[in-house]
């Protein structure tokens, strides 16, 4: 872009303002922070400010983050409900240094992770690869909707995330 250097070293995402994290889970997949809500005692968003005051500190959601909700398949039906937040770069770095300090870190989450949001030279490395691993329910299908929602991704580099034939395939 316009104004920046010319980049020095292994590629990145083309925007830099654009970031997006998810958890490495204690059982190894892929996930994003949150939690259970008893609705007897909560507000969607009170619970999750709950349990990510819990893990990350320093975030709070409101109903104006609300994306989406999903029904998870198999023997433990549940409503996944997806929130997403703009944060600056200074709030993401505070939320991952928070999250190392959490009481979970190391129990239930291994770790946060950036996803790589660009496609490698060889159509392969970075989203591609990353849509490869394994995602707890429905957090793939949350994360390329609010890859697509959010328009942090080019529509046409997404597709190819997904082709057919490519690790992104759902």
């Amino acid at each position: 872009p316009p104004g920046l250097p010319p980049r020095r070293g292994p590629p990145g995402p083309p925007n830099r303002a654009a970031l997006l994290q998810m958890q490495m889970r204690f059982d190894g997949l892929l996930g994003f922070p949150g939690g259970f809500v008893d609705r007897r005692y909560w507000s969607l968003e009170d619970g999750l400010n709950r349990v990510l005051g819990l893990g990350l500190g320093c975030v709070r959601l409101t109903e104006a983050d609300y994306l989406c909700s999903h029904l998870t398949e198999g023997p433990h039906r549940v409503v996944a409900h997806f929130y997403a937040r703009q944060l600056t770069l200074e709030e993401l770095h505070t939320i991952e240094i928070s999250a190392v300090h959490s009481r979970d870190h190391g129990l239930e989450v291994m770790g946060m992770v950036r996803v790589p949001l660009y496609t490698q030279k060889d159509r392969m490395g970075g989203l591609p690869n990353f849509l490869g691993n394994s995602f707890v329910g429905t957090a793939k299908f949350q994360l390329l909707f609010a890859l697509k929602i959010l328009n942090m991704v080019p529509e046409e580099k997404l597709a190819e995330a997904v082709a057919p034939g490519g690790f992104g395939f759902v």
